[in-house]
This record gives structure tokens, C-alpha cells and sequence, in this order.
């Protein structure tokens, strides 16, 4: 099953997110700037984005990238994971309702959050979404 990771990090806790789900996925993360693939090419997608804001995506490169390829979520295994500091991670509820709205296929039907730097727990969860996405959900 071809899996991409995707994801954008200010603080570097989601790209550890990040890089802990990859390691499961046996991929290699990518920061969605330096990402330049088709997700149509892809039969599994994680995507990474802290909260941002009042609980909402990264809006100058994660929400554009998100926005151009929602459509192409449709009957995809998709992972959805982020760190917050703030909130009770009202950006992650809605960015899954968004997410199964284009016709994705959420793992476990919530997506994955950490509060701030996640520690040896949150990375093990991460790793094992990791390994769930590559086999398929």
C-alpha cells in the first residue's frame, strides 16, 4: 500500500508526530512545503497540523495544501494527527468532520492529538497509527 506522510510543524511536536507515525508507516515524513507528489498516487494519506489560532489549521502552507487536495481524500485510509497548547482540540474534530466529508476513511474515526511535546506515550501511539495506516486502516 503506497502511504505518504504529510505534515507542518512550528514547534517541531508535530513533526516528531510526524516522524513517529512515518516510522510505522516505514515512510519517510515530508514537510508539506517540500511535498511535490499527487495524493491520487497514494492509497493511504497521514496528515500532520498543530492547532493554530482559535483551534484551526495552519493557514499559510498547511490550509492552502489541505484545501487544494481535500477532494482528493475520497476513499482513502487517512490518519489525521497534531499537537495543541490550548483548547480541548476542537481543530482536530472539525478538521475529521471536513476530512470525512470529502469521502475519507478516518482510522479509528478521530484523529490523533498531542498537548505540546509528545512524550514516549503519545510517540508510541503515534507509531502504531503509523503501522495501522500502512496496513490499511
Amino acid at each position: 500500500m503506497k502511504t505518504a506522510v504529510i505534515f507542518w510543524s512550528g514547534t517541531g511536536n508535530t513533526e516528531a508526530m510526524a516522524n513517529a507515525v512515518a516510522e510505522g508507516a516505514g515512510v519517510q515524513a515530508v514537510s508539506v512545503s517540500a511535498f511535490d507528489g499527487d495524493l491520487t498516487e497514494f492509497d493511504a494519506v497521514a496528515l500532520g497540523c498543530p492547532a493554530m489560532g482559535a483551534e484551526e489549521l495552519e493557514d499559510s502552507e498547511f490550509e492552502p495544501f489541505y484545501s487544494a487536495n481535500e477532494a482528493k481524500l475520497s476513499g482513502k485510509t487517512v490518519a489525521l494527527f497534531g499537537s495543541y497548547d490550548w483548547g480541548d482540540g476542537e481543530w482536530m474534530r472539525l478538521w475529521c468532520d471536513r476530512a470525512k466529508a470529502a469521502g475519507a476513511k478516518i482510522i479509528d474515526g478521530e484523529g490523533l492529538i498531542c498537548n505540546n511535546t509528545p512524550d514516549d506515550e503519545a510517540l508510541a501511539k503515534c507509531k502504531a497509527l503509523g503501522e495501522k495506516l500502512a496496513k490499511g486502516g
